[in-house]
């Protein structure tokens, strides 16, 4: 099971980068946030 939450954790890191490299323009201010948001979740998720 913790094995199955750190794979997860990572992938939401992932996700956020991506999103974040895919939306690098700064019109979409929403998308850099939620990509940002993703990123911390998936930190918080590794180190509980």
């Amino acid at each position: 099971m913790r094995i199955l939450k750190k794979t997860l954790a990572v992938c939401l890191i992932g996700f956020g980068i991506g999103i974040l490299m895919v939306i690098l323009l700064p019109f979409t201010g929403w998308l850099f946030l939620l990509g940002i948001i993703i990123i911390v979740v998936g930190f918080m998720w590794l180190t509980c």
